[in-house]
């Protein structure tokens, strides 16, 4: 596809729609917008029922005392049961649960029958180690099946997990470990990144200098690094749990028993903990995966590329597949190792046909080039997802076109560590998809934008994105603090949730995202996305990816910063090329949205799990010093940047 043709595609012809075949025998249909208008609370009762329950229940919602919701508060369930035990039973015990690839080359295949054994020998050894029902266990682990093992073990027995993302500082384990009271934590000795081992069993080691109250940690081999050892608190975990038996009596809680805390970054520097209960969530995360990926159990290979650390790894790829009897692939390590068609060598080995990764690395894939996955077979795909941040137009159908064959539908999926569950989505046997818009409220969710006054703004308007009816995946909490709960989701705007986003309606109604409202930049008295004037730069042949920050102007209250990354014949040297790109930009969105500088860079500042460290951009814009970056892939990025300061561009 030329880059005329795809400007022509973007500007004209934005729809795409569901494939006949897929339409047909679609999970989902569109009855399901109606039924669930007609009677919201009855639809979710009736998605609670795709659950296995010790009690079923016979309270659908309880918001008497809002914004704290219960979701079916007298059922009891167990959550591993419903994620492993029951598909055995049912006679899938055979079927694959897990095909782990290492990023060594390593690879294993489990089933449901020995995902349950496996489960109930961790369940055994967390109880020998003392853990009980409603106590806390912190999991800081490499992408292997040990983490989803461990979690799935924690919700056996009734304790809560709080998994620690595996790139993350002593500092940040201590402070999740103090602030969850964690008893237990489950780490290994290392897993392997980018072709070597990288430890973890230190940082852990580290943390535990800093707080008190952790009696055992539990070490999986992994890398087989030398470690450090405190005899009496560390164990290793095929030891302990090796010698356990694999058989375990599930035990039925309450579908409010806590099931996570899981910690995500707040405006006032100190984590929060999210916290999330068992049966609405369960109910969601399952009900959600069944329908945006129209998954068929028997047939399907499902691949979700994200990290167990972050909320997708936790209902993508821990809760949601397993409920549902999925086959899946798990991968340790990085898509350029040991080379950059390793992602799609992993479709083709698998048979993968259903694909849910990040706008950041769909952008990471078109930089490195269409030849690369042209080399792999990826017929089996059917399905493409997104999640993480808004994902701009020429990636979308970039990811359509040279991952999907241009027949997938793509499913931009919108929701948060703090819904849970996908909230907003096409459907992708029911919906006309357009790039870069989330589209619809699934079924049984209610969600709009709204202005500064909570108006619902009419199609056309843009504003923020509140959720204005509870939903059983919600968060029930902050954990220990029910007022910065109130006042961090509730305040803004009375009786609504509303979590930060911008957004705006199109004349048809569907909704896009325009990512956090404090990554929205106020120039000259207009709103402007970083979302859409990063979109605009990439749709530029020039530009591989752009990160774009407001920094302050003393003339335009904020003025726009970007740093583009060039495609390869690219000259960054090229004056002029600085200004064609101010010139595309003006021509996209308008001249209020020209950035006033425009940096080429060789490397974007991003985390671990492949996100923007906008924040250190505007370090760099403001001319201050260049804040935190421990939480870097790469902290030699920053320096690289900052030399290369002096080829910033400005035009008025």
């Amino acid at each position: 596809m030329s880059n005329e043709s795809l400007a022509n595609l973007l500007k004209e012809e934005r729809r795409f729609a569901p494939p006949a075949d897929l339409a047909a025998n679609a999970n989902v249909t569109a009855e399901a917008y109606e039924q669930a208008k007609a009677d919201r609370l009855g639809f979710w009762a009736e998605q609670a029922r795709r659950l296995t329950w010790a009690t079923e229940p016979t309270e659908i919602l309880d918001w008497s005392n809002p914004p704290f919701a219960k979701w079916f508060a007298d059922g009891k369930l167990n959550v591993a049961y419903n994620c492993v035990d029951r598909h055995v039973e049912a006679g899938n015990g055979d079927r694959v649960a897990i095909h782990f690839e290492g990023e060594p080359g390593d690879s294993r295949a489990i089933t449901y029958a020995e995902l349950k054994d496996e489960v109930s020998r961790a369940a055994n050894a967390l109880t020998e180690l003392g853990v009980q029902a409603g106590d806390r266990v912190a999991v800081y682990l490499p992408m292997i099946p040990e983490a989803v093992i461990s979690m799935l073990a924690c919700a056996r027995i009734g304790a809560a997990h709080s998994v620690v993302f595996g790139g993350f500082s002593a500092d940040a384990i201590a402070t999740r470990i103090q602030d969850a009271d964690a008893k237990v934590v489950i780490t290994a000795d290392g897993g392997y990144r980018r072709g070597k081992p990288s430890a973890l069993k230190p940082a852990v080691d580290d943390a535990l200098t800093r707080v008190d109250g952790v009696a055992k940690v539990l070490v999986v081999k992994r890398t087989e690094q030398d470690v450090a050892w405190t005899e009496g608190r560390d164990l290793w975990w095929h030891e302990v749990v090796g010698r356990q038996s694999a058989e375990h009596a599930p035990q039925a809680f309450d579908a409010e028993q806590p099931l996570f805390i899981l910690y995500t970054s707040g405006t006032t520097g100190k984590p929060k903990g999210i916290l999330h209960t068992s049966g609405g969530y369960l109910t969601q995360a399952s009900y959600t995966h069944h329908a945006v990926f129209d998954l068929k159990p028997e047939t399907d290979v499902y691949w979700c590329t994200a990290d167990i650390g972050w909320v997708t790894g936790h209902s993508y790829i821990t809760y949601g597949p397993l409920s549902n009897g999925a086959t899946q692939v798990i991968y340790e390590g990085t898509p350029d190792t040991p080379h950059q068609g390793r992602f799609w060598e992993i479709v083709q080995k698998y048979g993968v046909s259903i694909l849910y990764t990040a706008p950041t690395a769909i952008r990471t894939f078109m930089k490195w080039g269409d030849d690369i996955p042209a080399k792999f077979d990826l017929s089996s795909l059917r399905v493409l997802g997104s999640v993480g941040e808004p994902i701009n137009p020429e990636a979308w159908v970039w990811y359509r076109k040279n991952i999907g064959a241009d027949t997938c539908p793509v499913v931009d999926t919108w929701w948060q560590t703090e819904t849970g569950a996908i909230m907003i989505s096409p459907l992708p046997g029911v919906t006309e998809t357009k790039p870069g818009s989330a589209q619809r409220a699934l079924p049984g969710i209610s969600a709009t934008v709204v202005d500064d006054e909570a108006n619902e703004v009419p199609n056309g308007g843009g504003g923020y994105l509140v959720l204005t009816e509870p939903w059983p995946s919600m968060l029930r909490t902050i954990w220990g603090d029910d007022q910065r709960f109130i006042d961090t989701y509730w305040s803004r705007f009375e009786g609504k949730y509303f979590a930060g986003d911008g957004a705006k309606k199109d004349e048809d109604g569907d909704i896009w995202l325009l990512g956090r409202v404090d990554d929205v930049m106020l120039v000259s008295g207009h709103n402007i996305s970083t979302t859409e004037v990063e979109s605009a730069l990439v749709s530029h042949p020039a530009v591989a990816e752009a990160a774009v920050v407001g920094a302050a102007d003393e003339t335009t209250g904020q003025a726009i910063v970007a740093f583009v990354i060039l495609r390869g014949s690219a000259n960054a040297e090229d004056e002029s090329l600085v200004s064609d790109l101010r010139n595309h930009v003006g021509a996209t969105l308008g001249p209020i949205a020209k950035p006033k500088r425009i940096l080429p860079v060789a490397e974007l500042p991003k985390t671990r799990s492949g996100k923007i460290m906008r924040r250190l951009l505007r370090d760099v814009a403001e001319n201050r010093a260049v804040g935190d970056v421990t939480t870097l892939a790469d902290s030699s990025v920053m320096d690289l940047i900052q030399a290369e300061l002096p080829a910033a561009s400005s035009e008025d």
